[in-house]
This record gives structure tokens, C-alpha cells and sequence, in this order.
């Protein structure tokens, strides 16, 4: 989910004109405690995200900038309400462990296409070490082993440790300087893709209807 946040906020950012340098210094943090939140990485605290949405005039929406609506709209529009009213609905039918498993689907699909990448391109896994290496120089020291724990990763190519189905894998992804690598456009059209898959199934509460696939 952090890895969608982060891209979107992104986004919305880009949208509003806002540089990286400007966006920062709005919100009172570093350039590399934004780069960390819009890559989605868990070590900047909530707070950090929650500023930064508070700038961009979407403080408290944190579940309407995990749907597919990214551009806020005025409070007491229509517009506005019905986009308040549809993550509420979502959450009381969605089970956690189907969440679960969707946020864990984005970031397979993520480090995939990355791995795929970086093997293709040296470059890439230069660019992950140093981002790798930046976050354990100045990010949260409770994420620092898993950071030291990717370098070693990128070091030998052990990708499997990162895209098995473990517990510590997905620690790993969670903390993942890998996704980085990836273009905005890339990321944005892999996550899309993943919320396609997931509308593509319908539930109903309707006993005389079971679940249905489009």
C-alpha cells in the first residue's frame, strides 16, 4: 500500500506544479525524506506522509489516494462526497486477508518487472545499491538490516530471497530499494494492471448469487 501512496502522491504532486525542492520545504522535511515517502519506503513516519498530503490538499484521504481516484475535489461537492462514500463501502466488504494478498500481489509484480530490469541493465543495480545504501545512511535504523540485507542481495543477484512467499520476503519488499529503479510510467501502468485483476472479479451479498469473474 506504501508503494501506492507514495506513487500517487507522486503524482499528484507533478499535477500541481509543485517541484521536489519546493514540495519539501512546504511540507519541512528533507528532499530524501520525500523521495523515501513517494518511493513508498516504510522507514519515514506517518506523520511525513500525513504533512505531505496535508500540502497537497488531501489530508486524511488516505484511503480515497489508494483508489483509482487521484485528484481531490471541493469538500461539499457531489464529487467530493461520493469519493468519501466508496472506500467506506470497500473496506467493510473486503476481507483483510484479501487485502492482503492484493497489496502482496503489487509488490511481486513490482519487484518482477524490477529484477527483470536490473538483469538487463547493470545500471539499475547500481542505482538500487546507492539508494539502498543512502536510506541506511539516513533513513530509520530499525529498517537499516533489511537495507544491509538488500545490498547483499544486489550483490549476488540472490533475487529468490526477495520474491519468495516467506514472511522475511515480504519484509523485504516492504523495505525494497529495488522498486525505485523503475520509470513512474512503469510503475504506474503495473499497478493498474493489478487493480484491473482485481475488478475483474465480483462479489455480492446476494444469497441467490455466488461470486462471478467477468
Amino acid at each position: 500500500m506504501l508503494l501506492q501512496l507514495g506513487d500517487r502522491l507522486k503524482r499528484l504532486r507533478k499535477t500541481q506544479g509543485l517541484s521536489a525542492v519546493e514540495m519539501a520545504g512546504r511540507v519541512g522535511i528533507t528532499r530524501n525524506t520525500l523521495r523515501a515517502v513517494e518511493a513508498g519506503d516504510p522507514a519515514p513516519s506517518m506523520g511525513s506522509y500525513l504533512r505531505i498530503m496535508s500540502v497537497l490538499g488531501v489530508s486524511g484521504e488516505l484511503a480515497l489516494l489508494a483508489s483509482d481516484t487521484l485528484s481531490p475535489a471541493s469538500p461539499g461537492s457531489a464529487a467530493a462526497r461520493s469519493q468519501r462514500m466508496a472506500p467506506v463501502v470497500e473496506i467493510r466488504v473486503s476481507a483483510d486477508e484479501s487485502r492482503h494478498r492484493l497489496q502482496d500481489l503489487q509488490s511481486m509484480v513490482l519487484h518482477e518487472e524490477a529484477v527483470r530490469r536490473v538483469k538487463a541493465d547493470p545500471k539499475l543495480r547500481d542505482s538500487a545499491r546507492n539508494t539502498a545504501q543512502r536510506w541506511i545512511e539516513t533513513g530509520d535504523p530499525r529498517s537499516a538490516g533489511l537495507w544491509r540485507e538488500w545490498l547483499a542481495i544486489l550483490e549476488a543477484g540472490a533475487w529468490k530471497k526477495a520474491l519468495g512467499r516467506s514472511r522475511h520476503a515480504q519484509q523485504l519488499r516492504q523495505a525494497s530499494p529495488l522498486v525505485t529503479v523503475l520509470p513512474d510510467e512503469v510503475r504506474a501502468n503495473l499497478l493498474s494492471q493489478v487493480q484491473d485483476l482485481r475488478r475483474g472479479i465480483v462479489l455480492t451479498t446476494d444469497p441467490s448469487h455466488g461470486p462471478q469473474d467477468k
